[in-house]
């Protein structure tokens, strides 16, 4: 079992200290997806970077300029273009001169039938960040982790100084995350938690939620939870031929029906990864509808 964290004191709009270097401020968006809302990051103090600005809120880039005050924003940092995390960034940008740094998406395939795209596709960083860059001010280091999977273009941040990353939607204490092809890669979400595992951080900070203060264990059960769901589809398709809109409801029958879109969205990925291993046989493009049989 997976050891969520769920519990959070916070207030939206509210700029709260979580660590000796971060500040949180959240914006009122919460959901199925988003969870208590969309949790932008404040690094360091006097001169600072903000990580995930947002969705497009007026009263949330309202709480964030007050928060900064008459501090300067050094770097804009985005984990991921996702709806949720980077659409605030240009107006932010215009209100500070700060600049954006993300990674643009990757080209990508058709989506398939039946699923919802939540890219924000008007996201274009300044800056492409590369792996390994450090963005630093006083009293703090950021360094670029590149974390393919959820997204092709998901990177998260380690701040040095407290052993720290900043995980995006990577690794969240809540929930496991979604992932979504064709931008989104199961195979790229294994080695993105193995490199994240190795490196020993004490604490991840999601976009989403509270912290995960306990690592590794953590990333263990959710590697364990990504195999054993693994597992379950070869189990099904062992049963004989299916689609993934027949084994969505039998394989997620605990998880909140509202949440079926996204189950979907993260067994195709499983899918994909499978036929690409030659494990399964998909009739035609995998997708919703696509009958699936073992190989």
């Amino acid at each position: 079992m997976i050891p969520f964290v769920r519990e959070l004191d916070f207030q939206y709009g509210r700029c709260d200290r979580v660590s000796p270097r971060i500040r949180r401020v959240i914006a009122d968006n919460p959901g199925p997806f988003t969870y208590l809302g969309t949790g932008t990051y404040i690094v360091g103090e006097g001169e600072v970077a903000v990580i995930d600005p947002g969705p497009d809120l007026p009263a949330h880039l309202e709480a964030l300029l007050a928060a900064l005050g008459n501090e300067r924003v050094m770097h804009i940092l985005i984990t991921h273009d996702h709806a949720d995390h980077s659409p605030l960034a240009a107006a932010l940008s215009a209100a500070t001169g700060a600049k954006v740094w993300g990674r643009s998406r990757q080209p990508r395939g058709q989506i398939p039938a039946g699923f919802d795209d939540e890219h924000d596709d008007a996201f274009r960083p300044d800056f492409e960040v590369e792996d390994g860059e450090v963005f630093e001010g006083p009293g703090w280091t950021l360094e670029a982790v590149p974390t393919p999977g959820h997204t092709s273009n998901h990177v998260s941040y380690a701040l040095k100084e407290e052993n720290a990353l900043f995980s995006g939607d990577h690794i969240m204490g809540w929930s496991t995350t979604v992932i979504s092809p064709p931008d989104g890669d199961m195979a790229a979400y294994f080695e993105s938690l193995d490199r994240v595992k190795a490196s020993g951080f004490a604490t991840l900070w999601p976009t989403h939620g509270p912290p995960v203060t306990d690592p590794q264990p953590f990333i263990d059960a959710y590697i364990a939870h990504r195999r054993a769901r693994e597992a379950q589809v070869l189990a099904a398709l062992a049963e004989g031929p299916t689609t993934i809109r027949a084994m969505v409801p039998v394989l997620y029958v605990a998880v909140d029906p509202r949440l079926h879109p996204a189950a979907a969205h993260s067994l195709l990925g499983h899918v994909v990864q499978l036929v690409g291993e030659g494990r399964v046989i998909s009739d035609g493009p995998p997708g919703v509808e696509t009958v699936l049989r073992l190989a």
